[in-house]
């Protein structure tokens, strides 16, 4: 009876596994525009010197992963913006009511955590963008950070404030790289 039961088992355990992976809900359309963010990545780039701060150097560490239910790209920032650290975690995903991308980002430190960056998102082929709102020295500025994908692998990405719209200013620029 022992050698009858040991394989059954075996065999149900690793049956198990694939058809368990198949009952994972494949990712919409949309969402796969944010699939080339999942993994590990490294990003490096300057501030440049500004109105709106000095120059400097910057690294970030990212880890992305999808939510278990596959609605939310879930990634978390360790950022080290000249020698301030900086971490955060960020929900990306798309809403099917409003028919538009949404980045969420809250922070440990920085700020008072009622309010964190929440912007839309634009997809447009292998650039995303998001726009979102400050406050810098008691007033209110607009941001913009753009990321362009030329592989898999590989993103540029800058980041620009505006006070109006009119006029952007490119506060900081990098490169991130995937991990293999």
């Amino acid at each position: 009876m022992k050698s009858i039961t040991r394989p059954a088992i075996l065999a149900a355990m690793l049956l198990g596994g694939p058809v368990l992976a198949a009952d994972e809900p494949p990712l919409s359309p949309a969402l796969q525009k944010l699939d080339v963010s999942v993994g590990q990545w490294v990003f490096h780039g300057e501030t440049l010197d500004t109105p709106f701060g000095k120059a400097g150097t910057w690294t970030w560490t990212e880890a992305c992963q999808w939510s278990e239910n596959g609605a939310f790209l879930v990634c978390s920032f360790t950022n080290d913006w000249a020698g301030k650290l900086v971490k955060s975690l960020v929900v990306d995903t798309y809403n099917e009511q409003d028919k538009s991308f949404w980045h969420y980002e809250m922070f440990t430190g920085g700020g008072t955590g009622a309010r964190p960056f929440i912007s839309r998102m634009t997809i447009a082929g292998h650039t995303r963008t998001e726009y979102g709102q400050g406050v810098d020295h008691g007033k209110k500025i607009l941001e913009r950070i753009t990321y362009e994908f030329d592989s898999s692998t590989h993103v540029k990405v800058k980041i620009e404030i505006s006070r109006h719209a009119a006029q952007w200013v490119t506060v900081d620029t990098g490169e991130g790289f995937k991990k293999p």
